[in-house]
């Protein structure tokens, strides 16, 4: 209150913010010697604080109540946001000079909502000048004509077009097409990196916005500095714990990041993370966040920043060669001891920093009443991940990479324009091969039929809907937008990933023997065939493996999405899409018999896929002169087999009873085996027993199958095994990166799945 009235000075019941900002100087005429042991701030930088303070309200008068409140909210951290957009309807406010003289357009002293009578006169005045402008206009009037037709017609033409496509038929295909193509590997190939650079990114963004906040944290130290002139028992320390409470939220999104990116960097392909290069980003912004940090939390931080660097430095010396004994001696675990089943102690010297560390963030967070969590630990823990982070993925790097880190980054300051150039060059250079390669068409041409379908239902019916979710979505910030992503795909994710693994029996002891009598014809007679699938049912989840013959194999379903796309489209269209992406039939000449013979007198070694491909091609030439095309796209083809094998009693071959044939649905990876078995072939077949125990021919999926008697060179050899991904230790392996990235060296997990 006392600062308002030094601001000002003519005791007005509203001052303008232009006004109290040129009385600036009133303020430093105060007592100075009010509040010891502070600096106080200079004319500039009160008038800074003073801009900062009511940037929502420069347009507007201030009265004392409206200071009050504005300097309350900034000293606990409640920076004003941005005035809102003004409003959409008609609004005539007066000035001052027609209020005085009661003008025409004075309406009620305040500005009020004009009626329905004056909204009606000023239509009809515009409209009456928009003819008068026709008048003197003529050929703009034309143009303008014209622009509103060409939109008229190109809205119609859409709209008309948009009822000749068949945009839904279109969309499903399509649709269906990119998941046929899109397979569990390619989900856990994708999905990890995807977490990672996006938690990095967010990760960045949050440090930003924390440099950002020390700014702002600059100015409120100075506020305090001013506002402690004018009452001398000011209680700084509990305005600064506000402050640090209020400004926390860039903090938790920054560990929320940290955790993401932790768990899902030993899932993701190290081959697709440039390590060296992130790590020196890494260092820049640990050394970016220390520098940023409060000159509170800075005191305390520095000594615990100093035994940080340390014991990770400690920890680099494992990577040194062994001939350097004093380096190897600072990182080498003279003891282990065990805690519990899944932790270990390591006695080393950064084991001893660590202890220390721990101690000096217990230190940080009990200081004023352990309201130092926040204020000092919390800002100092974005430091504490960022150098964390960087030993790790210096711990992933190599020699080379960080020689081409350092050499790049040496471009990238000192020859930016020759790096451009050639990264220019580089560009045409690739685009010209694709375009070669026909990679460049196929590209245009995908684009243009997905866009074809997607266009016109966002022009016609969704286009404000979609946009206004995204608006609405991503108007509270990248970092908010980017953790939803994280959150609902690892959401997803796991939800897939806990189907996947279910409840299983692994390496069951079930034997054919057993599973048939209790669930065979013995159990049909003497319970009938409804009791003895629901009591088989409880067998549900075994894997098994059992030996049987091979009698046939057939296709059950086969899927190819391009194929239904093309059969879609007119015959000229469809013939060069399906010559595009597909390939072209082989040329079949005919063989010389001399030559056969010629040959098949001396052997030639040929690799299983060559000769694969010749049988490929063979087929090919036989279905050539039947086919009503040149080109095929049958690469696309995924096929689901349906594999019969007939179980054989007690290991003997005569008692083979085809009444106890068992229906084995196989996947397109088991192609290969199953198109070169033979029927009557000694098979092993490993699956888990699922669907309709108890019945006929009950259905089970094929997990593993290997041929005991075959002899064909086309068969793989060894054991054909359905590529399954083992998420149980895929998670654990997650857990223990995350517990050793936290607590190691000091303790290091051992959890096995």
């Amino acid at each position: 209150m006392m600062m308002y009235w030094k601001l000002n000075p003519d005791k007005k019941t509203k001052v303008a913010v232009t006004e109290m900002l040129q009385n600036v100087g009133q303020v430093d005429a105060g007592p100075g010697d009010a509040a010891k042991g502070f600096c106080a701030p200079t004319s500039d930088e009160t008038q800074k604080i003073l801009e900062n303070m009511v940037t929502c309200e420069s347009d507007h008068l201030v009265d004392l109540d409206d200071f009050v409140e504005m300097t309350r909210n900034y000293a606990q951290g409640i920076v004003p946001s941005s005035p809102e957009p003004a409003s959409t309807e008609v609004e005539l406010a007066p000035s001052e000079d027609e209020e005085s003289r009661g003008g025409s357009w004075n309406f009620g002293g305040s500005g009020v909502l004009l009626d329905t009578k004056q909204t009606g006169a000023i239509k009809k005045a515009i409209a009456m000048k928009s003819r008068l402008t026709m008048l003197h206009y003529p050929l703009d009037s034309v143009v303008e004509v014209k622009e509103h037709l060409v939109d008229w017609a190109s809205r119609a033409g859409v709209q008309w077009l948009s009822t000749v496509i068949p945009t839904q038929h279109v969309n499903t295909l399509i649709f269906f097409f990119i998941i046929s193509n899109l397979t569990v590997d390619l989900f856990a190939f994708v999905i990890p990196l995807l977490v990672f650079y996006l938690s990095f990114v967010s990760m960045i963004i949050c440090t930003l916005r924390v440099i950002q906040s020390s700014k702002t944290w600059e100015n409120f130290r100075a506020l305090t500095s001013l506002l402690s002139r004018f009452e001398p028992g000011l209680d700084v320390e509990q305005a600064e714990s506000d402050f640090g409470w209020n400004n926390l939220e860039p903090y938790l999104y920054f560990i929320f990041s940290v955790f993401f990116v932790i768990f899902s960097f030993p899932v993701a392909d190290k081959g697709w993370i440039p390590c060296s290069e992130l790590s020196t980003v890494a260092i820049f912004f640990t050394a970016v966040s220390y520098r940023s940090l409060s000159p509170m939390a800075a005191t305390y931080a520095r000594r615990a920043m100093v035994i940080e660097v340390a014991s990770s430095l400690c920890e680099l010396t494992r990577l040194v060669p062994e001939n350097v004994t004093f380096l190897g001696i600072l990182g080498r675990t003279f003891a282990t001891l065990p805690l519990g089943e899944s932790v270990v102690l390591q006695l080393s010297i950064p084991c001893l920093l660590y202890v220390y560390l721990f101690y000096l963030f217990f230190s940080m967070a009990r200081k004023r009443g352990f309201r130092g969590t926040y204020c000092i630990l919390v800002p100092y823990l974005v430091c504490f991940m960022w150098c964390e982070f960087s030993v790790v993925l210096l711990q992933n790097s190599t020699a080379v990479g960080i020689l081409r880190t350092c050499v790049a980054y040496f471009l990238f300051l000192f020859a930016l324009p020759v790096l451009a150039v050639g990264l220019g060059i580089m560009l045409l250079i690739q685009l010209f091969k694709w375009f070669l390669e026909l990679e460049l068409t196929k590209m245009i041409v995908t684009l243009v039929v997905c866009a074809i379908p997607v266009a016109l239902r966002l022009w016609t019916r969704f286009s404000t809907s979609i946009l206004g979710v995204f608006r609405s979505v991503t108007r509270r910030g990248p970092v908010k937008f980017i953790l939803l992503c994280i959150s609902m795909v690892i959401l997803f994710f796991s939800i897939y990933v806990y189907h996947a693994e279910g409840q299983k029996v692994y390496n069951s002891t079930l034997t054919w023997e057993q599973y048939s009598q209790v669930c065979g014809p013995p159990a049909w007679q003497s319970k009938g065939m409804a009791k003895t699938q629901i009591f088989c049912s409880h067998l549900q989840g075994h894997r098994v493996t059992w030996t049987g013959r091979f009698r046939h194999v057939g296709v059950a379903e086969t899927e190819n999405g391009a194929q239904s796309v093309i059969n879609m489209l007119p015959v000229f269209l469809g013939d060069w899409l399906r010559c595009l992406y597909g390939e072209t039939y082989p040329k079949c000449e005919p063989k010389n018999g001399t030559n056969q013979t010629a040959s098949g007198t001396t052997p030639v070694a040929v690799s299983l896929p060559v000769l694969l491909r010749m049988q490929e091609e063979e087929e090919l030439c036989q279905i050539k002169a039947l086919a009503k095309h040149t080109c095929h796209v049958k690469r696309f083809d995924s096929y689901r087999f349906q594999v019969t094998v007939g179980m054989i009693r007690n290991q003997s071959a005569e008692a083979d009873d085809p009444g106890r044939d068992i229906v084995l649905m196989a996947s397109h990876e088991f192609r290969q085996v199953l198109l070169n078995l033979e029927a009557g072939n000694m098979v092993e077949i490993c699956t888990k027993l699922d669907g309709r125990l108890g019945s006929k021919a009950p259905a089970f999926e094929l997990k593993a199958i290997n041929c005991l008697d075959c002899v064909s060179p086309l068969l793989p050899g060894g054991r054909q095994v359905k590529i399954e991904r083992d998420w149980r230790r895929t998670t654990v392996r997650a857990l223990n990166f995350a517990f050793d990235f936290f607590f190691s060296p000091f303790l290091s997990a051992k959890i096995n799945g």
